[in-house]
């Protein structure tokens, strides 16, 4: 409980003062798309940085840098996924050049690229470099920052090809995104390709890696033990719980959502027990367990008190999985769901 205290109380207000200041530096771009997918990416996806500020308590981090750096990173990735969903623009070449930009961010090392090279729009008034700038900063004041560097880098690939090939035409994207998946499921035994791909689409394994290198004494076997932890496992069951609740509202606007590719609603409700069992077990084994455990019931909690995961059809299924969860599940999702009802998330 004091964990969900000080994410709430000293996490939160740090988020929030982030991310009006970065409403301030998009406000300059003189492009009016770039402008209002930048704000709209802000308002409409500020969920996204409180739920990832909570990797910022993580024992032996600077509190302030942490959410500085989770804050931007996730800023850019729902940045580039409203350029590339909402702006009316399909071309693959345009997407992943945008990606580089967190490449960019993770690794100071790199010279940066142009961004927009492939884009239709250009003018941002200089946002998007400035969001790489804030995260190439924080990461260069972590002690271990080189040990964890081939690995965000890693994760960040990943990522940056799924969202690519995510929002490619209809009549290609799927074809594309499972024959991707597919090439590295050899690795990951027992998951199906959807679910490597909900997989990649998370940044939580990047939070992580970012807060453990506040660690100057930091080892590859710890990297490790959290690595078989956090992909697919929890990584998995953050993005398979965002297109859990957002199923119906995807099926109207013809979004991909990996859920839809379940045998059935039972299928899906066994294999979102799956990932919850698995990552409760796995992070039980970790260094600060209790900190990674409460994180798995906080997503649930998060999630599964958004209105839309009571709506009719999926409701049994939604106090399964709480259920699945643990009685400290079912505690954080009633306080989530008061911190909806006051307007905190």
């Amino acid at each position: 409980m004091n964990l969900i205290k000080s994410f709430v109380g000293k996490a939160f207000p740090i988020v929030d003062g982030e991310l009006e200041h970065w409403k301030e530096v998009c406000g300059k771009a003189e492009d009016d798309e770039l402008k209002k997918q930048a704000l709209a990416s802000i308002e409409m996806k500020r969920f996204h940085a409180l739920g990832g500020s909570v990797y910022a308590l993580y024992p032996g981090t600077d509190l302030e840098n942490t959410v500085k750096f989770i804050t931007a990173l996730q800023t850019i990735s729902d940045y580039l996924d409203n350029l590339c969903d909402r702006a009316g623009v399909s071309d693959e070449a345009a997407f992943r050049q945008l990606h580089i930009s967190m490449l960019d961010a993770v690794d100071p090392y790199r010279d940066k690229s142009d961004y927009y090279l492939y884009y239709p729009c250009k003018k941002d008034g200089g946002y998007l470099e400035a969001l790489v700038d804030m995260c190439r900063i924080q990461v260069l004041t972590l002690p271990s920052h080189n040990i964890i560097l081939e690995k965000m880098k890693k994760y960040i690939c990943l990522y940056s090809e799924m969202q690519s090939l995510k929002h490619i035409k209809p009549d290609v994207r799927e074809k594309r995104l499972s024959s991707w998946a597919e090439g590295l499921l050899k690795e990951y035994p027992g998951i199906y390709w959807w679910e490597f791909a909900a997989a990649a689409g998370s940044t939580l394994y990047v939070f992580l890696l970012y807060a453990i290198a506040s660690d100057p004494h930091l080892s590859p076997d710890e990297i490790d033990l959290l690595e078989k932890a956090y992909f697919p496992w929890v990584c998995g069951l953050h993005i398979l719980l965002d297109y859990y609740i957002d199923a119906r509202e995807d099926i109207e606007t013809g979004d991909l959502n990996f859920t839809s590719f379940y045998e059935s609603p039972l299928q899906m409700e066994e294999r979102l027990s799956l990932f919850i069992g698995e990552c409760l077990e796995l992070c039980s084994q970790l260094k600060y367990p209790k900190f990674h455990t409460t994180i798995i019931k906080g997503l649930l909690a998060m999630y599964l008190s958004d209105p839309k995961a009571r709506t009719e059809g999926i409701r049994r299924t939604t106090r399964t999985l709480l259920k699945k969860g643990g009685y400290g599940a079912v505690l954080y999702h009633r306080i989530c769901r008061m911190l909806r009802h006051a307007g905190k998330i």
